[in-house]
């Protein structure tokens, strides 16, 4: 399926608190809290990233997952809200997939995990991940859709932000001086700089 994502990200405090407003927005859990796994895959010289692409295989809930996501071409990849279009399928076998991305000459260059819950109202989606380095949600639908959702949850449009969890790892990696190579779970237990408890 290809469609355009526009989404915000934002620091929650208090995932229990969210998921309260959340319910009392109108929203319904479609997927409880279960682990996901991401492996970004690339080429050595990392020219995906240099065109501000990811290709991922994710693995959530049982299932696997493959998405190429990619700037639009008719707007920004950022204004108040992240745009890109997306490209995504699942697939039978990850492990086999990965394989045929290493003969073809594209290595893992990132991993990053989260406990994640799925939320939505019918019209767009909330998630929200814990992760290794803190807590946030996503806020995933048109946006006027988006900034009803977040003035109705209390998020101010100075909490809101466009970052990837890559570029948020990179954030906290340079703040704790921390050696962490991937945002893991066993990765950043066992950096020399752990996060402050949120």
């Amino acid at each position: 399926m290809v469609a355009v994502e526009t989404e915000i990200k934002f620091r929650v405090q208090d995932t229990a608190g969210l998921a309260s407003r959340l319910q009392a927005a109108g929203f319904h859990l479609d997927t409880p809290r279960s682990f996901e796994s991401n492996v970004l895959y690339d080429t050595a010289d990392r020219q995906m990233r240099g065109r501000t692409e990811i290709l991922r295989i994710r693995t959530y809930n049982g299932r696997y997952v493959l998405t190429h996501k990619r700037l639009p071409d008719d707007r920004p990849g950022e204004d108040r809200h992240k745009h890109r279009i997306e490209t995504e399928t699942e697939v039978a076998d990850g492990n086999a997939l990965a394989e045929v991305f290493r003969s073809l000459g594209l290595m893992p260059a990132f991993h990053y995990e989260k406990w994640r819950s799925e939320w939505s109202d019918g019209e767009g989606h909330c998630v929200i991940d814990e992760t290794p380095i803190g807590n946030f949600a996503e806020l995933e639908g048109s946006p006027d859709w988006i900034d009803r959702v977040a003035a109705r949850l209390g998020i101010a449009d100075h909490e809101t932000m466009t970052l990837s969890y890559g570029r948020l790892f990179e954030l906290w990696r340079d703040e704790h001086h921390s050696t962490a190579e991937h945002l893991t779970f066993d990765a950043i237990k066992g950096s020399d700089s752990l996060p402050a408890p949120s």
